[in-house]
This record gives structure tokens, sequence and C-alpha cells, in this order.
């Protein structure tokens, strides 16, 4: 498929896919790929060939939140949002609903025996740290005097519950794909070499999440950690891991034989995530390991979308409650769904959290955070909606 082809054809898929998320009991068929001949084995593996968990509302919960985050000693100043001055609180008290069943409560207890002996591990940008440290709460309020150890670095960090012998870490790597250093054209963002995976073998759950740094051009490009920051004792365990590059910034992509000093990010997006799709298929044996893709997760930095064109983020103290997102569903998610109907090994659980995540615009941490200065739309407080994406995960594993 030549480039122009395959950019009309991506553009073409979002504008048929936006706006098609329904708060809507009677779509039966949810948001998953229609067309896709393996699109309801996956709705069966996650639970809901009669029920699907993705297709619902939020509800105001006096029970919630599922952990107090003044006693989380996982929980960095980025996301503490009421430790940093939120003055509403009404946005921890939201709980999903679906509309043709019932989330099961989350029992940390319960999954720290499922995962007894067990390595999990996120994998992806800021928001996999986002929800990486929601699920490390959301455990320990289950077993608060349960002895673990805590691993922080820029590039690999973990949560051991040392009782139960589970590891939970994070792998920090914004595309998935790789970056590497060439002589003559500097660092290069290359969409057909994923060699970072060799770090990822091994793990018996990997929830994987890209899409947030896709968009970013110039100075707004991430920095990544340098290999020196790397904790050594969890090096040693994984002699096959390589990270080529210390900084996340790219000066070219390459696709193939060819360098582009830039290209239409949602074809280098959905070329990156293809290779990722290659390297789970020829990699991944679904009978020792679970994979888990967390669908893409939306800004709220422009209030047109929601029918507020004056408005961010900052100020929103309830989710969105019309029957339709005004703006409909990011395009990104369109080359998501793309990809996974390509994905031939099976199970892997696409987590399609985009439509219920567009209506928390009250749930960024905003101005109430303890690292960013101005204003911050694109992560969650904690506790937040990064729970409600871990509840839905504890109950694909379960069920």
């Amino acid at each position: 498929m030549g480039f122009l082809t395959l950019v009309a054809a991506l553009l073409l898929l979002a504008a048929e896919t936006s706006g098609s998320f329904l708060t809507s009991s009677s779509d039966s068929e949810g948001t998953f790929p229609r067309n896709s001949s393996s699109s309801s084995g996956r709705r069966e593996a996650l639970g809901v060939s009669k029920c699907n968990w993705f297709r619902g509302k939020w509800v105001y919960d006096s029970s919630y939140p599922l952990y107090d985050p003044a006693k989380c000693p996982f929980l960095d100043p980025e996301f503490d949002c009421l430790k940093f001055g939120r003055p509403d609180k009404n946005y921890v008290k939201y709980r999903w609903q679906p509309f043709a069943c019932n989330l099961p409560r989350f029992n940390g207890l319960n999954l720290l025996e499922k995962w007894r002996g067990k390595k999990i591990m996120f994998v992806g940008d800021s928001l996999s740290l986002n929800q990486w440290q929601s699920l490390a709460c959301m455990i320990h309020s289950w077993v608060p005097n349960s002895r673990y150890s805590l691993v922080r670095t820029e590039a690999l960090s973990s949560v051991t519950f040392l009782e139960y012998g589970v590891r939970i870490l994070l792998y920090r790597t914004p595309y998935l794909v790789d970056i590497v250093n060439d002589r003559k054209a500097g660092r290069v963002l290359k969409l057909d070499s994923i060699a970072n995976g060799n770090a990822w073998r091994g793990m018996d759950v990997l929830i994987f999440n890209s899409w947030h740094w896709w968009t970013h051009t110039g100075r707004t490009q991430p920095y990544a950690p340098s290999p020196s920051s790397i904790n050594t004792s969890f090096s040693a365990t994984h002699k096959s891991s390589t990270i080529q590059n210390p900084k996340c910034r790219w000066d070219y992509i390459q696709d193939g034989n060819k360098l582009y000093k830039d290209m239409n990010r949602l074809v280098a997006y959905y070329k990156g995530l293809t290779t990722w799709a290659r390297w789970v298929d020829r990699n991944v044996d679904p009978r020792r390991t679970k994979v888990f893709f967390q669908d893409i997760s939306p800004t709220h930095y422009d209030g047109r979308e929601w029918n507020q064109p004056s408005q961010t983020c900052s100020g929103q103290t309830q989710p969105f409650f019309g029957v339709r997102y005004p703006a409909g569903m990011p395009p990104a998610w369109a080359v998501v769904n793309k990809v996974f109907s390509r994905i031939k090994i099976r199970p892997v659980y696409l987590m399609d959290v985009t439509g219920m995540s567009l209506y928390r615009k009250d749930a960024h941490p905003g101005s109430y955070s303890g690292l960013h200065s101005g204003t911050d739309c694109s992560h969650w407080c904690l506790p937040g909606l990064p729970d409600t994406w871990n509840l839905l995960l504890y109950s694909a594993y379960i069920s």
C-alpha cells in the first residue's frame, strides 16, 4: 500500500468510526472492530459476549474511592491531586456501571493469590506509570501490613509484594518501537524495529500502552532515561534487554530503508503498532503470558470537544453526561482497532477504555499536580479514572 493511499485509508477509517461510541444499552456490538473475524473471540474472552463492560455510564458512588491516597506509599506528586490542593472531591466518587451487568468488586487479596509468584509488566509511556501506580495503591489497600519492596528508576521500576512473590513492573518506552543512534542521521525512530521487546520476555502478564507521544513535535518530544539509570539488579535478570538510546527525541523516522524528516502521525502510529503486533505474534506464548493493550487515553485541552469552546479540563468538576460525546472517538482509536483486527495470536485483550475515558473531563490533575506547571489535561488524578481501568483489567483476568 502506497504512502498516500495508507494516509487516505486511515483518515477514512477514522471518519467512519468517529462518534460511534454510544452510551446505549441497545448497542450490543460494543466498540470492537465489527468486520474482524476474531473480534467475537476477544469479546468472549473479556466477558462481554453477553455483557459489554465498556458500554455504560458513570454513576456517583459514596463508597469510592477504592483507597486512601495518603496511605499509599507508591503515589507520585504528579497524580496526587488532593494533596496538592484540588478543592473538589466528587471526581473520586464516580464508578463505571455497565448497562447490562455489574463489574466484580475489586479484591486485591484475591488478585495477589492469583498472581502468586508471577511477574506483571506495564509497558508504555507516562500513562502506563499512571496505571501502574494506581494498581499498586489498589492492591496495597487490601494488604496494608504486607511487606513490599519498591525500586524506582527512570527506565525500569517495580513493586514487589514479598509475601506473595508478586512483582509488578513498569518499563518506560513512549513508542514501543525503537529509537537508535545513526552516525549521519542522528536519532532515528525505527517503525519496523522492536529490539526493546527483549526486556518484555518471560512475563506472565503484559499490559501495553502507546499513543500519547506520537503527536508531539519539536521540543515537546519526550526524553527517556539513560541506561545507567536502570537498576542493575533488575538488568542482571534480563541480560537480553536492550535500551539503545538514552533520549526519546528523534530527528528522523525510518520506515524500511527510507528516512523521513516527518510523516503523518496516524500513519506512523499504524506502522509502529503493526510492528508491535507482529512482535506479539512471534514472541508471546499464550499458554504462558496474557497480553492486554490499553486503548487510547484521551486528553481534554479543547472544550470544543464537549461543546464548551472556551474551556479545558481545568475547573471541571463532573463528567460529561450526554448520550454521545460530541467530538466522537479520536482517530487513533480507529488505528488501534484496525491493527487489532489483524493480530493472529489469541488471546490478546483490547481494553477499550477510550469511550468511558472521554467522558471524564473532570478527572485530570489540571493545575493540581505536584510535578507539572501549567495545566495537565493528559494524565489522571489518583485515586481516579485509572482505578477503573485496573478494575476492568482485574475483571478480565479473573473471568
